[in-house]
């Protein structure tokens, strides 16, 4: 039995293409060629194909949304991106969302078509060339914010609701010291207020010892 191929991409050409390169394999027939999620979508309900393989970036929206919704559907279905854009976010991103497989556009023709092939085979397992360097280079950032011991100080009151002023008495600061602690701790956890800088923090572990509902 061949394995049934989805083509999803907003360029025809790039479709045809494709089409073409899967076409020389006898192990592989391609069924459908769309360039939206919407009819990508559409397409995989009615033709119910055994890899779909699909650019990111779609006339209609993103082929993630592509890749979310049909994972939802089945997790044995093998699920190829094809992107321009293949950088680290991109990569993780499709892995997060259920890929199968991550091939650049400047990748050969026969790397599509192996991937497809993994694809259909181990539809959970995520194959991506760059996946290792991508790994190591996200293991070598620091992902947590860094807060110094009085800031830690600062976020635990503002997680049991003092203001700026209980806080500066509490701790012995002038009240400026205070707001400027307060400050540098929305800044490095990226919030623009105590419950988004509360909510960062307890899911990142800098408030772990807390009980949500206090904030």
């Amino acid at each position: 039995m061949t394995t049934t191929v989805l083509l999803v991409d907003d360029h025809e050409l790039i479709r045809q293409g494709l089409a073409r390169a899967f076409e020389r394999d006898d192990q592989m027939t391609v069924v459908g060629q769309v360039g939206g999620v919407a009819e990508a979508l559409a397409a995989y309900a009615s033709l119910q194909p055994d890899v779909v393989v699909t650019d990111l970036q779609l006339m209609d929206g993103h082929g993630l949304d592509v890749v979310r919704a049909i994972r939802g559907e089945s997790e044995s279905v093998g699920l190829v991106v094809l992107t321009m854009h293949a950088g680290d976010d991109q990569i993780f991103a499709a892995m997060e969302a259920g890929a199968s497989g991550f091939v650049g556009k400047d990748s050969k023709a026969a790397e599509v078509v192996s991937a497809a092939k993994h694809a259909s085979v181990a539809p959970r397992t995520f194959l991506c060339a760059g996946l290792a360097a991508a790994m190591m280079r996200r293991a070598s950032t620091p992902s947590t914010p860094s807060l110094s011991a009085r800031e830690i100080e600062v976020l635990a009151l503002l997680a049991d609701g003092l203001g700026t002023g209980e806080i500066a008495g509490r701790l012995f600061l002038s009240e400026s010291t205070a707001k400027t602690h307060i400050t540098h701790i929305y800044q490095k956890l990226g919030a623009a207020n105590r419950a988004q800088a509360l909510v960062t923090a307890m899911r990142i572990g800098l408030l772990s010892h807390l009980a949500p509902q206090r904030f």
